[in-house]
Formats: C-alpha cells, sequence, structure tokens
C-alpha cells in the first residue's frame, strides 16, 4: 500500500434547504436509489401505541428494500442518531431528517405519520428528495390495524418506481401481537426489560430471527456471552440473517474467550466472501490468544482488513498496535500516524504512536503524543501521574468490529465529528493563524511559537510543518529545517515543500538529493518556476 496523505480536504457540511412543495406523482424513488426512513410520528396520541412509530419505520425499510430500493437498515439509522446527539425515537423536523440523510448518504428520506382509532389504522407517508428538499406527494393506506404488515407494503410498493406485482420475496410475517412485543423489546429502557419483552415474542414466533438477533444484543448488553450465543445459535442455516447470526457467535465466543471456536467461526466467514470486518476480528483472535500471541498472524489479518477499507481508522490502529507487540516501531509509528490522521481525538493511538516514537529516538515528538492522548483521555492523564516516568502500552486496546457489514457512517464520521476534535481544529487553526501573520512580520520566535502550539493541537498539518521549516531555515537551521519539510512532505507532498527541502539540501552540498526534489516538485506542477530553477542551479553546482 502507498503511504496515504496525512491531509485530506474537509467535506462541506453546507445545508441548503429548500421549500418543501409537493410534486406530482407518488412514484418518486427508483430502484438502488437509498432511503432514510425515520420513526413515524403518532397522529392518534395515544401512548399505548408507540410502539407503531418505529414499528412502521422497521416494516417500511424492509419492505423497501423487498422492492428493489436500498432501504438503510435501522441500526445505522440509529448510530447516525447517536453521532449527532439524537435520541433513538427523536420526531425530527424536515431540516433535520434532511441533514441526517445526507450525511449518513441517503438520496431520499421517507417521513410519516400513523393513527389509529376504532381498530382502524391510517398510515401517511411523504419522500423528501434530499438534493433538492423536494417533496413527493403524500401516500395514504387506510385499513384494520391487524392488516399492518399489507398495509406499510402497500405504501412500500406505491413508493418505488416501476413496482408492479407480487413483492419477489415473501415477507413471513410474524403474528402481529408478537411483533408489537417485538418492538416494546427494542424500546425498553433496561436490558433486563429487553429480554423479558423479547422473550414473550420469541414464544409467540418461535425461531424468528430477528428477535433471535435483537436477544442477542439484550444478552450482550447485560455481560450474559453464554446465553446470547444460545440465542443466535437457534437462527436456522439458511435463514436471511444467518450469515450476520454466525458472526454475532463469534463475538461471543471472542468475549468468553473461546479463542479457536470464535477463530473457525470467523475463518469460515471470510471462506465464504471476504469481510473487513471478520478479518479485523481474526487478528483481534491471535492477538488475545492465551500465552501464544501471534502478533505476526494479527498483522496478517489487520493488513488484509486494512486493504478491504482503507479509510477505516480502528484497522490502521489495530495494525499499528499489533507491530508495536511485534517490535517493530517504525511499522507501528507509519500506522499509527495513520490512525491519528483519521481520527486525530483518538487518545489510544496518541499514546501508542507517543510510545513508539520515543522507543525510535524521536523524545520530543513522542512526548508530545503521549501529553496529546493525556489531554484527550482522564486514563492516560491518570496513568501519567502514578507512573511519569515509566508509561507502558496498556494491552488490550485493539479494536473489536461490532457489525458484520461496514455501516453507512462514512460521511458521520468525517462530519460529525466529537466536539472535542472540533474544539481542538479550530484551536489549532487560530494559532495557526496567528504564526503565519507572524511570521509574515519576520518575527519569528513567535511564530514558531504559534506554530507548535497549533501542532501540538493537530500534529499533521502540512502547511504548518512547512512554515517551522520556513523559519529554521530563515535562521539557519538547516537539519531542523530539512526534518519539518520532510515531515510536510509526509502529510502532503506539495511542489512547494519539494522546493524547500531541495534548497536547504543544496545548502547542505547535497546536489543531488536537491535534484531529485526539484524533479519530484515538477512532477506534481511541470510549471512550477521554482523547481526549474532549483534543478538549474542543483544541476549546475
Amino acid at each position: 500500500m502507498t503511504p496515504p496523505r496525512c491531509m485530506t480536504k474537509p467535506i462541506a457540511a453546507a445545508l441548503v434547504l429548500f421549500a418543501l412543495a409537493p410534486l406530482a406523482g407518488a412514484q418518486p424513488v427508483r430502484p438502488g436509489e437509498p432511503v432514510l426512513v425515520v420513526p413515524f410520528e403518532n397522529a392518534s396520541r395515544d401512548a399505548s401505541l408507540q410502539w407503531l412509530a418505529e414499528g412502521s419505520a422497521l416494516l417500511l425499510t424492509r419492505d423497501l428494500g423487498r422492492f428493489g430500493a436500498s432501504a438503510i437498515p435501522r441500526e445505522d439509522r440509529l448510530k447516525a442518531f447517536e453521532r449527532l446527539g439524537l435520541p433513538p425515537s427523536a420526531l425530527l423536523s424536515d431540516a433535520t431528517t434532511i441533514r441526517v440523510g445526507q450525511l449518513i448518504g441517503a438520496a431520499h428520506a421517507a417521513v410519516g405519520t400513523f393513527h389509529a382509532e376504532g381498530g382502524r389504522l391510517e398510515l401517511r407517508v411523504r419522500t423528501i428528495r434530499l438534493d433538492t428538499g423536494s417533496a413527493a406527494e403524500e401516500i395514504v393506506e387506510r385499513g384494520p390495524v391487524d392488516r399492518l404488515f399489507a398495509l406499510v407494503e402497500a405504501l412500500a410498493r406505491r413508493m418505488v418506481a416501476g413496482t408492479a406485482g407480487p413483492p419477489p420475496v415473501p415477507a413471513g410475517e410474524r403474528p402481529l401481537h408478537a411483533f408489537e412485543l417485538f418492538m416494546k423489546g427494542l424500546a425498553a429502557e433496561t436490558p433486563g426489560a429487553q429480554v423479558r419483552l423479547l422473550q414473550s415474542a420469541l414464544a409467540l414466533a418461535p425461531g424468528d430471527e430477528e428477535i433471535l438477533m435483537a436477544l442477542w444484543q439484550a444478552h450482550t448488553t447485560q455481560g450474559e456471552h453464554e446465553r446470547a450465543l444460545q440465542a443466535v445459535a437457534k437462527v436456522p442455516p439458511g435463514a436471511r440473517l444467518a450469515r450476520r447470526a454466525r458472526f454475532l457467535a463469534a463475538l461471543s465466543e471472542l468475549s468468553l474467550q473461546r479463542y479457536d471456536a470464535a477463530f473457525e467461526a470467523l475463518d469460515g466467514l471470510v471462506a465464504e466472501a471476504p469481510a473487513a470486518t471478520a478479518f479485523n476480528n481474526l487478528g483481534v483472535v491471535q492477538l488475545r490468544r492465551a500465552g501464544t500471541r501471534q502478533v505476526a498472524r494479527a498483522t496478517y489479518y489487520f493488513t488484509k482488513a486494512a486493504d478491504l477499507a482503507p479509510e477505516d481508522p480502528d484497522y490502521a490502529f489495530n495494525l499499528g498496535y499489533a507491530y508495536w507487540f511485534e517490535r517493530d516501531p517504525q511499522g507501528a509509528i507509519y500506522w499509527l500516524r495513520e490512525a491519528v490522521r483519521r481520527n486525530p481525538a483518538d487518545p489510544d493511538a496518541h499514546f501508542v504512536l507517543g510510545t513508539a516514537l520515543k522507543s525510535a529516538g524521536a523524545t520530543i515528538e513522542g512526548e508530545r503524543e503521549r501529553e496529546l492522548a493525556r489531554q484527550l483521555s482522564s486514563t492516560y492523564a491518570e496513568l501519567h501521574r502514578k507512573r511519569p516516568a515509566g508509561e507502558e502500552v496498556p494491552r488490550g486496546l485493539e479494536r473489536v468490529s461490532l457489525d458484520l457489514e461496514a455501516p453507512r457512517l462514512s460521511l458521520v464520521e468525517r462530519t460529525a465529528a466529537p466536539g472535542e476534535q472540533r474544539e481542538l481544529s479550530d484551536l489549532a487553526a487560530f494559532h495557526r493563524d496567528r504564526g503565519r501573520r507572524l511570521f509574515d512580520a519576520q518575527r519569528d520566535v513567535e511564530a514558531i511559537s504559534e506554530l507548535k502550539r497549533s501542532l501540538y493541537l493537530q500534529p499533521y498539518q502540512a502547511d504548518v510543518h512547512l512554515l517551522v521549516g520556513r523559519i529554521h531555515q530563515r535562521a539557519g537551521r538547516l537539519h531542523e529545517a530539512t526534518e519539518s519539510f520532510r515531515i510536510s512532505i509526509w502529510c502532503q507532498a506539495t511542489p512547494d515543500a519539494h522546493v524547500a527541502l531541495g534548497e536547504v539540501l543544496l545548502s547542505l552540498d547535497d546536489a543531488l538529493g536537491a535534484q531529485t526534489e526539484a524533479n519530484r516538485a515538477l512532477a506534481l506542477d511541470l510549471s512550477h518556476a521554482a523547481a526549474r530553477a532549483l534543478l538549474e542551479k542543483a544541476t549546475t553546482k
């Protein structure tokens, strides 16, 4: 793999709201288009029917998928809600719905209401197109409450363009009361209540795979890993969710420290179809095997995961972490730098990176990373307080993948950053801009102080390292300038950084090195005048 750049362009989070004027036509969704379904609003104001809010959304999500739309799973929607600080059953404004949908990568959002009275049910849904903000004409279905499944299916059929005839896959519905208990179980406030309601639902619908999956989650939350394993073991091999059930079973075996069983289950999954999450967990198994930590094999599996999901920060962290225990500090440094590039607010990555840097002789940079870890996590602050001179890398930091399929949250991860990360970024930008102004005024002592503060908060800013290097160069500290320019290039290769490094190398009588950097600058920008001048000067020296 080629070393990725340290800096990426921020994704714009601007949201333009359009008037939600209804458009003609009731089939706005094309097959394959991703749709976000949010909980329905309870228009009947009967609290005992609140289970229908999430239940209608869950059924509509499933049925849209059956008719060819790419409906976003409930689990991904809940993760997006959590990332944005929204309650799981929150009723959203149109503006917030559009924002959530855009962050999660949806093309449409489905917003609905339900009203139930006297055994009759009315379902209404409208679809908002997220790129324009325009809303399709509202669709309405009415009928007896006990025909809930058929009513939602009819909604889905009318929402997806070109749908005709029966759905391609039978729904295989559970009894309505079982579904009610299932939804109440999902919404219960405590794991104990969840288990009781879900077991009641299962008694009415034996072998229901979704209920069994929910039971696994509830038992796992309570630390009852054996019971969780027993639940998913009941999912039939040919069931729709059988592969996911095997993945969850492997997680339970991992929690029970039955590493051979976990490895066998995960190895079987990747043999059928490669999955980054399964490869990652195979690496975790190898790190945790009692007595004989098979670190070398762990790095093999973590590399497989990173190859399949090259921007996932957890896989980069796991690779760096495993390389550290493999006594390969350079490998650890490379991947841990990648981990903090992808998630600058990761205290574990900063701490292990700092330790690896110090072991490689980069004491100042290493201590800076460990200090960042202490600022980001009270755990490392307490560790430093107790053992300021001998902080060791803790065991058990490796990250386990909890979902077989990676969630549709790449945009959420990039734009909805944690609050502390946003604060760090804002503060780093303040010191960077101040340092740049001081540099322009040739107040180098003050400038470098501000720039170092910025780097302390966000270590991998290519432009800041370049400025620091120019200050060293201006002061005649050529070796320090060389180091800063090289770090800048590692973060983001630019013609200016290559030229700056080449000029310093030429001053150090390294004409060949200067030529190399000039050529690298020209490879990025053939018309770069300073690069051409440097190449001519280095060639004739």
